[in-house]
């Protein structure tokens, strides 16, 4: 069954893709913000902004440059000031100068309190924690508080609709890097990609392309040993996800890179062709594959 094409407005808010950014969907009540940290004072005008909402700080790490985001609620302050406030004390927080852009969700009828902004951040912080794209800075697991059935099944629509606000404002926070099997077989898909093979004496690992590059999956085996001719950037990558491979050349996690050779470079330890080295279960290499498609 295929899926329905969906109908998001983005509003240019400063006539730029740089600066801020207003997106809605048809037949939702919700509404969405991005706002670069460098125009806060810009979004005072946002009469939406002092509503009740949920929000992400999206920044990188200093050392490595990787992805991290902060989850949030905010609620109305005496000074009837609700989301923009709260982005303002984390503006003027010196332990939280990583982040450069901010996203908030609030509602077109201001109908979030408080039982529902801790359902939403709870849902959301873990949705990002179990995708494993960014690091959560969250210190504390948010709680989801109390709620009912019919309340809970409204939010998790709400939910649903804030998946593809968020992608479509340019971060896959919620997206696995690969879709598991058995979501493939619920969402009927026929488009997939196959699953790959990469089997060498010293690596045993599985992949598959995606839309971003090629993702080698949780549970591969890879050369615990790399050649002396090995290329540098393979090396880097070996570094960067040290803490994802654990005594025995086993990945604890799903790992992408940018093309499938330097997926097969990363799990063989040296300069190999992803097209000749990635194949399928019968054999076939990805060169040859791709040539019958």
């Amino acid at each position: 069954m295929m899926s329905q094409g969906k109908n998001i407005n983005l509003f240019l808010m400063d006539g730029e893709a740089s600066g801020r950014i207003k997106c809605t969907l048809a037949n939702w009540t919700g509404i969405a913000y991005k706002i670069p940290r460098t125009m806060l004072d810009k979004a005072r005008d946002i009469s939406y902004l002092d509503q009740t909402g949920v929000y992400f700080l999206f920044g990188t790490t200093e050392a490595a440059g990787d992805p991290v985001v902060y989850v949030g609620q905010a609620g109305i302050r005496k000074n009837g000031r609700g989301i923009l406030c709260r982005l303002d004390e984390h503006r003027r927080d010196s332990e939280m100068d990583y982040w450069t852009e901010a996203v908030a969700f609030t509602t077109s009828n201001n109908s979030f309190g408080p039982t529902e902004i801790s359902y939403l951040e709870n849902r959301f912080c873990n949705m990002a924690k179990e995708a494993k794209r960014y690091f959560v800075k969250n210190s504390n697991d948010p709680s989801p508080g109390n709620i009912t059935e019919e309340k809970e099944s409204e939010l998790e629509e709400f939910i649903v609709y804030a998946k593809l606000v968020m992608g479509a404002l340019g971060y896959k926070l919620f997206e696995p890097l690969v879709v598991r099997k058995q979501q493939i077989e619920a969402a009927e898909k026929t488009d997939e990609q196959p699953l790959l093979f990469f089997k060498t004496q010293k690596a045993d690992a599985s992949g598959k392309r995606t839309s971003e590059g090629f993702v080698v999956m949780t549970g591969s085996t890879i050369s615990l040993t790399t050649t002396k001719s090995c290329p540098e950037n393979i090396l880097k990558f070996r570094e960067k996800f040290a803490e994802k491979i654990d005594d025995q050349g086993k990945l604890t996690e799903d790992l992408l890179f940018p093309s499938p050779s330097a997926a097969a470079g990363f799990v063989g330890g040296s300069s190999l062709s992803g097209n000749i080295m990635w194949k399928d279960e019968s054999g076939k290499s990805l060169k040859d594959i791709e040539a019958t498609e």
